[in-house]
């Protein structure tokens, strides 16, 4: 037996060393787009300041690194801890999570067929000889076991493009479970700043019905003494009750966005314990990093996992083309028998060794056909790898261009509340005075509620798009220690 299982393995190391032959592309990293910039127009040093919540100077410093915890920048301990118990309870990273070790099994699975599958077989038998329908002797025991092992000796290479297409697989699985981190952490601080927002519009409005009602007690005292219509006080009424009916869907939205965030954070409506965060409680990053465009590219996960995809297919081709060449198998088994327990291994074993050659001579088109739909798959993931290059580019362009003009939207919309404001204070002592009409008055609470609320969107506007520029430049996630490997990119995907 050691002589026959000794030749066995002597035969089978001869083929592997002859399987050397891999058909298909070698799968080459997607260049980096020729583009220097993000933006048509070059960015300003700094954008506009103004002297209220979120109304710092920002810069964008070039080839900077973006943290791995970037959500720490907005200086918020209520906000970081609602990040921490996301990434902890969010169900979203549990199934991603588990989807990564899901493609990893898969691949370890596929691996597995590189190597030589051996199988043993014992079986224990009572028999009976009988000849003419009479027992012949005793009856005896009868013990066999034998090994086999068999090995397709992988020639053109269709095993290894299998395991290569299971590895690229489990690379895409993984840089989307860093788009799921990604998405999960943007997604709560929006929702943070939204929850937030609504809350300023909510005490704004409820200020603006204060000073409202204020003005109607005025009129209606007024009204008794003569110096006023009674029109001028409808009016004040019909006012105050336009205001006071947007109250309710403020407050319907404000009640929605933390039961959302609830959900976000891994806990149920029910619970009721997201922390009362205010605008004012957040601080506006002035130093925003930018990456070069050249690096763009490695540090999406999306980007990352389309490349997987296009990786995976490069390697069907792989697949599809050894398919239409023969297959080479070695099997090859040890076997022994005896009808004694304590002899069995006394005994002579006998061997098999056999090569066999499987080649396709004809399938109807069927290999060909498989060969051309690979190739299209190739082209499919081809396009849209460059679909999503295209739009992350166009995520930060976008960003970068919200910052801009958020940053002078919040400068205008300061100036415009201080000026509604202060023109209403004018226009009440004037009309107080009995100097103006009660329209007028009318018409400076109209525009200084207009300006309160349209300042309190334009700060929330400019946290959430800093917040989009942090998403759309990756997130930071190859600043973490459970991050997976970030390849060169060597050059364009090739298909010979």
């Amino acid at each position: 037996m050691p002589k026959a299982f000794a030749l066995f393995l002597m035969t089978s190391a001869a083929a592997v060393v002859l399987a050397g032959c891999t058909l298909g592309p070698d799968f080459l990293h997607p260049a980096s787009p020729m583009v220097t910039g993000y933006t048509a127009q070059p960015l300003p040093p700094e954008t506009a300041s103004a002297d209220t919540i979120a109304g710092d100077a920002q810069r964008f410093l070039q080839d900077a690194d973006v943290p791995g915890k970037w959500w720490t920048l907005f200086g918020s301990p209520a906000l970081n801890s609602l990040e921490e118990q996301a990434l902890r309870a969010n169900p979203t990273v549990e199934q991603a999570q588990a989807s990564v070790r899901q493609a990893h099994e898969n691949y370890l699975a596929q691996e597995g067929s590189e190597y030589p599958q051996v199988n043993g077989t014992l079986s224990a038998a009572r028999e009976q000889v009988s000849a003419n329908g009479k027992p012949v002797g005793s009856p005896f025991n009868l013990f066999n076991a034998s090994i086999s092992v068999s090995y397709l000796v992988d020639v053109f290479g269709a095993v290894r493009r299998t395991v290569e297409a299971s590895a690229a697989l489990e690379e895409n699985s993984r840089f989307q479970l860093e788009a799921t981190y990604l998405t999960l952490t943007s997604n709560v601080i929006t929702s943070a700043i939204q929850v937030a927002e609504l809350s300023a519009q909510i005490a704004a409005t409820q200020d603006i019905i204060t000073a409202q009602s204020q003005s109607l007690d005025l009129l209606n005292q007024q009204f008794e003494l003569g110096a006023v219509a009674r029109g001028d006080v409808l009016l004040q009424q019909a006012q105050l009750a336009a205001t006071q009916a947007t109250l309710p869907p403020l407050e319907k939205q404000l009640e929605q966005e933390r039961n959302t965030l609830s959900t976000l954070v891994g806990r149920f409506p029910s619970e009721d314990q997201i922390p009362d965060i205010q605008l004012a409680d957040l601080q506006l990053p002035t130093d925003l990093p930018l990456s070069v465009p050249s690096k763009l590219i490695e540090q999406r996960p999306d980007v990352r996992a389309s490349e997987a995809l296009l990786h995976e297919t490069s390697a069907q081709i792989g697949v599809a083309t050894a398919n239409l060449f023969p297959q080479v198998t070695i099997t090859g088994s040890v076997s022994n028998s005896a009808n004694v327990l304590s002899s069995f291994f006394q005994g002579n074993p006998g061997w098999t060794l056999v090569a066999g050659l499987t080649a396709p001579i004809f399938r109807g088109g069927t290999l060909k056909a498989q060969q051309r739909a690979a190739y299209d798959a190739f082209d499919s993931s081809a396009a849209q790898y460059k679909v999503t290059v295209l739009n992350a580019f166009g995520n930060v362009a976008n960003a970068l261009a919200a910052l801009e003009h958020d940053a002078e939207n919040v400068k205008i919309g300061l100036y415009a509340e201080q000026t509604a404001q202060q023109s209403l204070d004018i226009t009440m002592q004037q009309f107080q005075a009995g100097a103006i009409a009660y329209l007028a008055l009318l018409d400076a609470q109209r525009t200084y509620q207009q300006a309160r609320i349209s300042l309190v969107i334009a700060q929330s506007n400019r946290f959430a798009d800093t917040v989009g520029l942090f998403q759309a430049l990756g997130g930071g996630w190859w600043n973490r220690q459970d991050a997976p490997e970030i390849k060169p990119i060597a050059g364009l995907a090739s298909i010979p």
